[in-house]
């Protein structure tokens, strides 16, 4: 039995998300689970050890001249899903492109979200429907992905963690500039937990100007010495460090989600985000912008995130 799951979100998180009704499927077969997602999700960097993972094919589209974009790009797709042979698909979309797609290569059963219906879907309970109606399973557990434990050992000696340290990741980046916290309001997490706890951190980010600027500020502070700035690596290299952690606290970023994924009690702060993207797993700890009793897109509330509420988070995990 060969198993095909589409997942066509952009994100790290979206894929991530989406794990535990893959796992659920892989389980339910007793096999693993091919996935086909979009190169941004870089699924081939943090699944590439999680055992209920197949093949990663990569879907191709950029919405203009992408190999697996218009008529010849579904063609494409159609050849290069065929020579797998898959008997079973799990498509995540209402989309008829993808139903026609798997029809035409062969793959004899389709199961679905229902057509024509993606206004107003909730991303998670729409995967436990369409789970539910297929394999009269209910799923509830968090994501997970793997890590090999030599990795863990080897990053634990190659980044002298001392387990008698309080190891914390920082997520300091963001896809946007609305979800990246000032650097003021980590400055002042990190001053205070250093006044009852020896802490070293990890600090998690991407390349853009504005992702450096606040990883300078971090690293040129008083506190540098506590400091390790994990830039210059790979996902799949910072993985293994991720897991040695204690804890993370991570702006609506990759980091947050990989980092609940690997087990991390994660605390997670939502600026600018629908809040479910901060609290799908029993390992996130949400923290919303002051005045606000939820949060979605174009709350604009960066600058209102409490670090007195992110302390006192902080110290209950850590207790």
């Amino acid at each position: 039995m060969k198993i095909l799951a589409i997942q066509n979100r952009m994100g790290i998180g979206d894929t991530i998300i989406f794990l535990p009704f893959i796992k659920a499927i892989s389980k339910h077969y007793n096999t693993p689970v091919s996935i086909l997602v979009k190169k941004t999700s870089k699924a081939e960097e943090f699944l590439y050890q999680t055992n209920y993972i197949d093949q990663i094919i990569t879907l191709k589209r950029d919405n203009k001249n992408g190999h697996h974009d218009g008529l010849m790009g579904s063609i494409n797709l159609i050849k290069e899903l065929s020579i797998y042979s898959f008997d079973v698909v799990f498509i995540f979309n209402s989309s008829l492109r993808y139903k026609i797609i798997s029809r035409m290569a062969g793959i004899k059963k389709i199961y679905q979200y229902p057509l024509f219906k993606k206004k107003n879907q909730n991303l998670i309970n729409e995967a436990k429907n369409l789970i539910k109606k297929e394999l009269s399973l209910n799923v509830e557990e968090n994501p997970e992905i793997y890590i090999d434990k030599n990795l863990i050992n080897n990053a634990a000696i190659n980044f002298q963690i001392n387990k008698k340290q309080v190891n914390i990741l920082l997520g300091i980046g963001g896809s946007g500039p609305t979800k990246r916290i000032p650097a003021q309001t980590f400055l002042k997490v990190i001053e205070e937990i250093l006044k009852i706890k020896d802490c070293k951190f990890f600090l998690a980010t991407g390349k853009s100007l504005e992702e450096r600027i606040i990883l300078n500020e971090l690293t040129n502070s008083k506190f540098k010495d506590k400091l390790i700035s994990l830039e210059n690596l790979s996902i799949r290299e910072t993985l293994p460090i991720i897991k040695n952690c204690d804890v993370s606290i991570c702006n609506d970023t990759s980091f947050s989600h990989l980092s609940s994924a690997l087990g991390i009690e994660t605390i997670t702060l939502m600026s600018d985000t629908p809040l479910m993207y901060g609290s799908y797993s029993s390992k996130m700890h949400p923290i919303i912008p002051d005045g606000f009793e939820t949060v979605s897109h174009n709350t604009l509330g960066k600058d209102k995130i409490n670090p007195n509420k992110i302390l006192d988070k902080l110290k209950n995990i850590l207790s």
